[in-house]
């Protein structure tokens, strides 16, 4: 072996490789910008002031002392976002995917859980309504809920007026109840008793009670969780949100694709052939944009057929919305590759660019990581990226089972997008050489 020719062929890629020294900047500022985002989302050197927060709704139906000092308690969290409303706005608002979670306190609350928390029996029921597609939400939400619960029912059984009339009931019952049936029932009345005078005690003096007294005591409720899809007793299907991600962004790479082919063809001389046709510069722009639309359309069939011979993903909202949807995205893709072919110097370099900024779209889009995790001013400029408005409404026409009129707003936003990006193309393609 000649070392002589090794190292003339070793330095001749180098020199092509530095030759294009566009291409090789993106090449090292795309990962850096990457990692950056990453880091920056999930806390960064711990300095970041404005944390993200799970948007959830806390419906009240008891309206005693209790609910409303949970719900105080639950507006001081800065893991989450609190808006109080009725049942039928918060089951909406989850199903559609603007709130995580739904936090319902039913009837009479207050009262039972204060029984409950001596008795152990007949604990009401706090129904937890969650977005599947957001499960680690629902986690977060049950814990706090939890934790704020057991403080306000423990706190209004030992010095609230609840509390009180509570434990004179169980004296009263203690009374009535034979004593075969209750065999340590001095003892348990005893115990009552101390309790009820502590309790007045507390009471009148105005303390603030022993929350902490919670030994031996379970949590005097039980949570139902329900996953808000399209309809009742139908389960939540993952592959529908993870087929919805994946599908947008690896359309927009073949989109990608299409545009560096464009430069590829300039920069090897097929470009003097392709002018030389009887065809203008308009014509020849509706055609790509035609041509790679259609394609992109073949890809996204394909995808979804897959999803749903294989792993049962059903299109339980509006089949016109989520076919005008396939549409807008795959428009919007293929205009997309026109832009960066419009605006790109070389293949390389416009590869580089074009794989982080849809990289960038599809992790702003939520396909990677759950919004919530953001600062609250990305959650906000998110609703600019058109990627998130694809994922949302696939979401919206698939596993939500939500009607035509939540595909109007995301088939809007993809169109105008889409003429955005041919207005670009069209005003920096260069016909002429």
């Amino acid at each position: 072996m000649s070392y002589t020719t090794l190292l003339a062929l070793v330095r001749n890629d180098i020199r092509l490789y530095l030759t294009d020294r566009r291409a090789v900047v993106i090449g090292v500022l795309v990962p850096i910008l990457i990692a950056a985002f990453f880091g920056y989302v999930f806390g960064g050197t711990g300095k970041t002031a404005e944390a993200g927060s799970i948007p959830i709704a806390v419906v009240d139906e008891d309206q005693s002392a209790i609910s409303h000092a949970i719900t105080a308690d639950l507006l001081k969290e800065s893991m989450i976002a609190v808006q109080v409303m009725s049942r039928s706005l918060a089951e909406e608002r989850v199903r559609g995917g603007k709130m995580q979670v739904a936090v319902i306190m039913p009837k009479n609350f207050g009262s039972e859980a204060t029984r409950a928390l001596f008795n152990g029996v007949a604990k009401p029921r706090v129904e937890l309504l969650v977005d599947p597609s957001q499960a680690m939400s629902s986690s977060v939400v049950e814990g706090l809920f939890a934790q704020h619960g057991m403080a306000a029912i423990t706190r209004e059984a030992f010095s609230g007026t609840t509390g009180l009339s509570t434990l004179s009931a169980f004296v009263d019952e203690m009374d009535r109840t034979p004593a075969e049936q209750v065999p340590e029932r001095a003892e348990l009345k005893s115990l009552l008793e101390s309790l009820r005078n502590l309790n007045a005690k507390t009471a009148a003096s105005n303390i603030a009670g022993a929350s902490g007294v919670q030994g031996g005591i379970s949590i005097p409720y039980v949570t139902k969780t329900t996953r808000m899809t399209s309809g009742q007793d139908v389960p939540y299907n993952g592959y529908a949100h993870s087929f919805a991600g994946m599908a947008v962004q690896f359309i927009l790479f073949a989109g990608i694709d299409a545009g560096v082919l464009l430069l590829l063809a300039r920069s090897r001389g097929i470009w003097q052939r392709i002018r030389s046709a009887p065809v203008s510069k308009t014509q020849f722009l509706i055609a790509r944009t035609i041509a790679t639309t259609l394609i992109s359309l073949f890809q996204f069939t394909m995808i979804y057929l897959a999803a749903m011979a294989i792993f049962k993903v059903r299109i339980d909202g509006s089949v016109a919305g989520f076919v005008l949807l396939a549409i807008a995205f795959c428009l919007l893709n293929a205009t997309f590759g026109l832009m960066l072919a419009a605006i790109g110097q070389s293949a390389p370099a416009t590869r580089g660019i074009a794989t982080m900024v849809t990289l960038l779209l599809v992790m702003i889009g939520g396909a990677w990581v759950p919004a919530f995790v953001f600062p609250k001013w990305l959650q906000q400029a998110s609703l600019a990226a058109p990627t998130r408005w694809a994922v949302d409404g696939l979401d919206a026409m698939t596993w939500r089972g939500q009607g035509f009129d939540a595909a109007v707003a995301p088939v809007t936003v993809l169109a105008a997008a889409a003429m955005v990006c041919l207005g670009i193309a069209v005003w920096r393609f260069r016909w002429e050489e």
